[in-house]
């Protein structure tokens, strides 16, 4: 085994949102260590660029790197975004909103969705929606910044942006250039690995220059050029559970009003996504080949354009999973290059922005790292496991029986982990809590009653306030909702009036 050294280089091969993302946050975090970080990549290989909704980590990455949310804004078309809309998942003609904030506020302890459970019946109770603040924002496509006073029902939610991935990238790579950050054009035709030790030494580039490094950092997308081509890693594939392993995407002319979120409305195999950016809406159709033809899927995307098509439609494939180690060796592997779970929930720049923070919570001294590289693997597959079963949970909590697909989703065999969070739900209206895990307690709520899992129980504590209590603060709160999201501006508005709108 080789002597161990101190980690002096990094390189990071590939570039597009993982790679810029992964070399602006080393740079932001790690510049002032003398710490040389360099990025290859060549503009003869294309990016996937369709990740266009993300989660609210987003603004917590971007705000820690120092970026500035108009420049941002402007710079990449952006909307804000406060939920996901999901339409026809439980089955046809439903619609719900998976919320980037609360449900009412809790009392005595007790979760809100409890005291919601037992009143529920009654005609003035309402859907649960009316109880979340940024649902009646989207419902209104209104949108205004949470206030920082706890006690506000303006500090309730969060938010997210929607914005074209084919100008994050840029507007990254000139942060992460102006904090040292070097770029070096070329394509990678060899990798070459330590005879002793097997770990990474360098690159071989087309043009003939070597580049060698001390860590580095996969982003080469779903080809995995170091982290499977070079070290052979093994994928751990999860398409029993996920099954769908192609998308269709094309952008159209922007209609209607600018929206604040996201939707996912289901088809017969897959479901279709619309995102609303500045200067045009994106689209796509995520299937799985196995219930569905591509020709098939291209035309359930383009009969349900809202406006003319901007480009033509193409195909994107992949198979949903993780690499067997996303840190193997001496190289990390960040975005599809260590794993896809599907577009579903806009997971896939979380999980880049969570495989950057963990590697700056673990980010080596020397090249005797085993002890990190270990810590890094248990931390992100539980990332990627409890991402796949919120996934899993869309698709299985189902009542729909009117294709194959939905028939196979509904009544397949799902992971032990999830089956057990479902039925003590179902049980007791309880909600697995997590140290650590993208999802909240919220999240998981949209979902189960969205799609149809209502609890056999509520808390038993809230018969103990009474009945005419209960019912008094729930139409204070739902008035509340209704009036502080009328009061925001529009959408479109606050984005003109805060010098975030782009060139068209």
């Amino acid at each position: 085994m080789s002597e161990a050294k101190q980690i002096d280089n990094v390189v990071i091969i590939g570039g597009g949102t993982a790679g810029w993302m992964s070399a602006a946050g080393l740079a932001s975090m790690l510049g002032g260590t003398g710490l040389s970080i360099t990025l290859i990549e060549s503009e003869a290989i294309g990016v996937v660029g369709v990740g266009e909704a993300t989660l609210p980590h987003i603004k917590f990455f971007n705000d820690s790197i120092g970026i500035n949310e108009a420049e941002f804004m402007a710079a990449t078309s952006a909307t804000f975004k406060l939920g996901i809309e999901f339409v026809d998942w439980g089955r046809l003609g439903d619609s719900y909103i998976h919320p980037f904030g609360e449900y009412g506020l809790s009392n005595a302890g007790i979760g809100f969705h409890h005291y919601w459970l037992k009143q529920k019946d009654h005609p003035e109770t309402g859907p649960l929606d009316l109880y979340s603040l940024p649902i009646m924002a989207c419902r209104m496509a209104k949108f205004q910044p949470p206030s920082a006073d706890p006690r506000s029902v303006m500090s309730t939610y969060r938010y997210a942006y929607q914005f074209d991935a084919l100008k994050y990238a840029p507007f990254l790579r000139k942060h992460a250039e102006a904090r040292g950050v070097t770029r070096h054009e070329g394509k990678v035709v060899e990798v070459n690995l330590d005879p002793e030790c097997g770990d990474i030494q360098s690159v071989l580039l087309e043009s003939g220059e070597v580049i060698g490094g001390d860590l580095f950092i996969d982003c080469t997308g779903f080809f995995g050029l170091l982290i499977e081509k070079a070290l052979e890693t093994g994928y751990e594939r999860w398409t029993d559970w996920l099954p769908c392993d192609r998308a269709v995407a094309v952008p159209c002319e922007s209609a209607g009003p600018l929206l604040p979120y996201t939707r996912a409305t289901a088809d017969k195999a897959g479901w279709r996504w619309r995102i609303p950016l500045q200067h045009r809406t994106g689209n796509g159709h995520v299937y799985a080949s196995d219930f569905t033809t591509d020709a098939a899927a291209e035309q359930a995307l383009m009969e349900n354009l809202e406006g003319a098509p901007l480009a033509d439609p193409r195909v994107l494939r992949f198979v949903t999973g993780k690499r067997r180690k996303l840190w193997n060796r001496n190289c990390v592997a960040i975005g599809l290059s260590g794993g896809f779970l599907e577009p579903l929930e806009s997971t896939s720049i979380y999980l880049i922005q969570e495989g950057i923070t963990k590697l700056l919570e673990h980010f080596p001294h020397t090249t005797d790292f085993s002890d990190d590289a270990e810590e890094y693997n248990r931390l992100i597959d539980l990332e990627f496991e409890r991402v796949r079963d919120f996934l899993i949970l869309h698709y299985h909590a189902t009542t729909r029986a009117d294709s194959e697909f939905w028939t196979h989703m509904r009544t397949m065999d799902i992971p032990a982990s999830l089956a057990e969070k479902i039925e003590l739900f179902k049980t007791r209206g309880r909600i697995v809590k997590y140290d650590r895990g993208l999802f909240l307690s919220p999240s998981w709520l949209a979902v189960y009653l969205g799609q149809g899992v209502v609890p056999d129980m509520y808390d038993n504590r809230v018969d103990l306030l009474a009945d005419d209590d209960i019912a008094g603060h729930m139409q204070g709160l739902k008035s509340l909702m209704h009036k502080s999201a009328a009061a925001m501006s529009d959408h479109g508005e606050y984005i003109v009036a805060n010098g975030m709108a782009g060139a068209a």
